[in-house]
């Protein structure tokens, strides 16, 4: 099974995500949404950074799986993902993202930016604040 993501916590608190440009199946997208679950397996105060510049575009019942991980741990990011910066360069991508945001609001601040330089200032200034 490829990935649909790799996640890096090699940097905690700052966790990045990566899509690799699979196409969403039903066990790499579940994959993808418990990896994503077991980064707050610490109980810290973390912050994401997904790079969507190799992402493809998840399936409508994925995007909808996205929508109800968001909406089932809500308290757990509200608790401890001080914020989310999302890399993203593509217009159809942001879409989707306003899309998945449509189903269920981001519970935590977010921004959306193109470089990793912009989520990584964004970030670090959201870790300075706290």
């Amino acid at each position: 099974m490829e990935p649909y993501a790799i996640i890096d916590e090699s940097s905690f608190p700052i966790i990045r995500i990566g899509f690799t440009g699979a196409k969403s199946t039903n066990e790499n997208f579940q994959a993808y949404l418990d990896q994503n679950k077991a980064c707050y397996r610490n109980g810290g105060p973390l912050v994401l950074i997904f790079d969507a510049s190799k992402a493809s575009i998840p399936r409508i019942a994925h995007q909808k799986m996205q929508a109800n991980w968001l909406k089932e741990n809500e308290e757990l990011m509200k608790a401890h993902c001080f914020g989310t910066a999302y890399i993203i360069s593509k217009p159809v991508i942001r879409s989707i993202l306003s899309m998945i945001f449509s189903f269920q609001k981001q519970p935590v601040p977010y921004q959306i930016v193109k470089t990793e330089t912009e989520a990584l200032d964004w970030v670090e200034g959201i870790l300075a604040g706290k």
